[in-house]
């Protein structure tokens, strides 16, 4: 599914586009973003003539291994993002997740605690010998350097204090902001491999990540999907691809309601991680829509000059100044979570499945067809591919808004064709999310 906010191209000063793509978090439900990316940066890109250049790359959660895959890639993200369809569709769940006597026997600690800082219910070995393996992390410096993209923004949560901290890494004429949202930090550094799988580390099921001196959790705990970053960094136009399908109102079942069992705890879990990790993205484009429709109708009441009076009075208390933000989010047209439960009962997975089985028969789903505990934990290429499609198709169905959306190619800016630096001058609007 893809909401669109209007598009107000007045608004942005000077025509100068500033592109933020933000990649939210959900475990093996990343797959159905790559799909979305597969489309934009393969037909897309062939109908309007060009990539469209990304300015700002946000990514929390598995959406911080995808975006540091791309910026990795940006000297030709046509074949980057071919590349990460195929690891992708090639994923085996043994190779992403350690799991085995050990860790099962390890289950008690972990709940009641004593566990030390590398408590989680995997062994994330696998995992991170593949992001450190196949992302090329000096490619990352090296499109950055080269200005092939302005910043990259990881979310990570701090164990300590519970705070959002984005670790950024930009171009050599752009600068971290100098502000930043209530409980969050903005943090300078040279992104690596720990940064992202910090960022991925899922409470209770995976490790958290020492850097440094502290101890960093998965990022969507409080900022899943990370457009705030982007909106302090100057984004003028906003892509965001979430990883939860939109429900609208009560969902009424006709006929005789199923029968039904207490839920298990792992039914819960993956409920509360629901919750946690992927509803973000519904109150974060909400106070973007409700921002932006204020000054859409104070144009319309008090004249063009509405926004700019906004934005003195904004400076002359110290606050971030205001702009019209373009906006567009694409979300799967299924519920993954029952598409999740279908694999899991089939029961077919790549390579050696005598682990994946014994894993997936612990996770009682407890309720229907709901399997959302699994859906996270389905590193599993054929699962990974199902969603792959669906992200490229529904991607697709909105074609011509994508098109109108991304601009063709003559309105791309160079890499020469900036402000002299000053790119990121503008302030937000507001905060969003944290």
């Amino acid at each position: 599914m893809t909401d669109r906010l209007p598009i107000a191209r007045e608004s942005t000063p000077g025509g100068n586009r500033r592109l933020a793509v933000i990649l939210s978090g959900g475990g093996a439900r990343g797959a159905y973003e790559v799909g979305v990316l597969w489309y934009v940066f393969d037909e897309l890109t062939r109908l309007r003539g060009a990539p469209p250049p990304v300015d700002i790359l946000c990514g929390t959660s598995v959406g911080a291994i995808n975006a540091s895959f791309l910026a990795a890639h940006l000297a030709d993200p046509v074949l980057g993002v071919r590349r990460l369809v195929e690891l992708w569709t090639n994923l085996e769940i043994p190779k992403v997740l350690g799991f085995g006597m050990r860790q099962m026997i390890s289950i008690p600690r972990l709940l009641l605690g004593g566990g030390g800082k590398g408590a989680g219910l995997f062994d994330v070995t696998p995992m991170a010998d593949l992001v450190t393996k196949e992302i090329s992390w000096r490619a990352v410096t090296r499109s950055l350097r080269k200005r092939q993209l302005r910043a990259l923004c990881i979310s990570t949560t701090e164990v300590s204090t519970g705070r959002t901290v984005v670790f950024m890494q930009t171009s050599p004429d752009s600068t971290v902001p100098a502000t930043s949202p209530p409980r969050t930090l903005f943090r300078a550094d040279h992104i690596g491999p720990q940064h992202a799988l910090a960022s991925a580390a899922i409470p209770m099921l995976f490790p958290p990540v020492q850097i440094d001196d502290e101890l960093y959790l998965d990022g969507g705990l409080r900022q899943n999907t990370p457009i705030a970053p982007a909106l302090r960094l100057g984004a003028t136009h906003i892509f965001a691809v979430g990883s939860s399908r939109e429900v609208v109102g009560r969902q009424i079942n006709e006929g005789a309601p199923p029968e039904r069992r207490a839920p298990g705890a792992a039914f819960l879990l993956g409920k509360i991680l629901n919750a946690f990790l992927l509803d973000h993205i519904d109150v974060d484009i909400e106070l973007l829509r409700r921002l932006n429709d204020v000054l859409a109708d104070g144009r319309s009441a008090y004249g063009p000059a509405f926004g700019e009076q906004m934005s003195r009075a904004a400076r002359e208390r110290g606050a971030p100044t205001y702009r019209y933000v373009n906006c567009m989010t694409t979300r799967p047209s299924e519920d993954i979570g029952r598409l999740a439960s279908d694999h899991v009962r089939r029961g077919r997975y790549r390579g050696d499945a005598f682990v994946a089985k014994r894993l997936f028969s612990l996770l009682d789903t407890g309720q229907g067809d709901e399997a959302d505990l699994a859906s996270y934990l389905l590193f599993d290429g054929e699962f990974c591919r199902q969603l792959i499609e669906m992200g490229r198709a529904d991607a697709e169905a909105k074609r011509d808004e994508l098109l109108d959306f991304f601009g063709s190619a003559g309105e791309d800016r160079g890499p020469e064709s900036d402000d002299g630096g000053s790119w990121n001058r503008t302030s937000i609007a507001m905060p969003i999310g944290t």
